[in-house]
């Protein structure tokens, strides 16, 4: 089996991290989010997997080498030399996802954590006959989103309603797809949606099938996803009481520590905290509701809570970072610092705090 990831443009809802590495390549519960997807899908057979992207094909792909021989998967790119949407890139890599076996592929959204219950959709999409499943999410607001309105007993999609202003139903599009080859040939070159334009003409014909997602799910392409993200994800791994998870008398809730990361004295850590390779956690330290980057430094004291630290950035003694600052790669604030919700670019030091959200460039 083959799949195809989307993954775009330049991740500008997540810099100043986009700033550094592609989107896809920014680290989520310490390892790269689309490496979640990967593994994943490696493990129910998939043997190919191409990136659909338009910007910095070389970055991804020379990252990617390595997990190609560790994962033993071929990863290969279809690079867009114009936006084309989220189906264009599908007729795009036409030549790459069809070949004699008839089987059907993957298409996924590179910015969506969940399960990945692909075993299970793979099992759906047999056993309806149509020529599409998608997988399709709960919310509790679906006015935000385009709503999947479907017959409950069969999964069979009747329509789709853009950001509703009546309710017609809370399940939306949870950007995880298994299609036939033979929905190619619905999809021209040129810039298309896959939801707008493809997937409703597929819904006409009664083809299209939609299957609940079990557990959770995130976009986790903006920072207070990305948080959000973080906590449902650590909360899956303590369901199925993973041995990844941190234990000790100064852990509280869900928390992942990087084998190779250094833990002062009197710390207190938790809960929904990632701390990444090589970070060092000076004594007397607080993290609460965060992401620590490889190779980051949090001196003595200091107090970080909703925010994300990005690669080797260094936290000063009696800081405080709250309120979803987000620092870039490679920042440094200085000793007693407050910054409440600053978003700083790479490469920078902050001498003066930062008292109310904005941007320091």
């Amino acid at each position: 089996m083959k799949a195809l990831i989307l993954v775009g443009g330049f991740g500008t809802r997540l810099r100043p991290l986009t700033l550094s590495v592609p989107k896809p390549l920014v680290d989520f519960a310490n390892k790269p989010m689309i490496l979640h997807q990967i593994e994943a899908l490696k493990a129910v057979g998939v043997t190919e997997v191409v990136l659909a992207i338009n910007y910095q094909p070389e970055v991804m792909l020379n990252f990617l080498k390595e997990f190609e021989t560790k994962l033993g998967i071929k990863i290969t790119c279809s690079q867009e030399t114009e936006p084309l949407g989220t189906a264009g890139p599908l007729a795009l890599a036409r030549d790459k996802l069809v070949d004699d076996s008839g089987e059907p592929f993957f298409v996924l959204n590179s910015d969506v954590i969940s399960e990945y219950p692909f075993k299970e959709m793979i099992e759906f999409h047999k056993s309806h006959g149509g020529e599409a499943s998608l997988m399709v999410t709960r919310v509790d607001e679906p006015s935000k989103y385009g709503v999947v309105v479907m017959e409950e007993s069969t999964g069979q999609v009747e329509r789709f309603v853009e950001k509703p202003k009546l309710f017609v139903g809370n399940k939306i599009n949870a950007g995880i797809y298994l299609l036939d080859p033979c929905v190619l040939e619905r999809i021209q070159l040129r810039p298309t949606s896959i939801e707008k334009e493809v997937f409703p003409n597929i819904a006409a014909e009664k083809k299209l099938y939609a299957m609940v997602l079990p557990g959770f799910w995130m976009d986790v392409g903006q920072p207070r996803d990305y948080i959000t993200g973080l906590r449902l994800y650590l909360d899956s791994l303590k369901k199925r009481s993973s041995p990844k998870l941190a234990s000790g008398s100064h852990i509280v809730g869900n928390v992942i520590v990087d084998e190779t990361a250094k833990i002062g004295e009197g710390c207190l850590i938790g809960p929904d905290v990632a701390i990444g390779p090589g970070c060092v956690i000076e004594s007397g330290v607080r993290l609460s509701r965060c992401t620590v980057m490889r190779g980051v430094r949090v001196k003595k004291h200091a107090c970080v809570s909703g925010s994300i630290i990005g690669w080797h950035s260094t936290v000063g003694q009696w800081a405080r970072v709250e309120n979803m600052t987000i620092l870039g790669e490679d920042v440094h604030v200085c000793d007693e610092i407050y910054s409440n919700g600053g978003v700083v670019l790479p490469h920078k030091e902050i001498k003066s705090s930062i008292l109310k959200p904005e941007i320091v460039m």
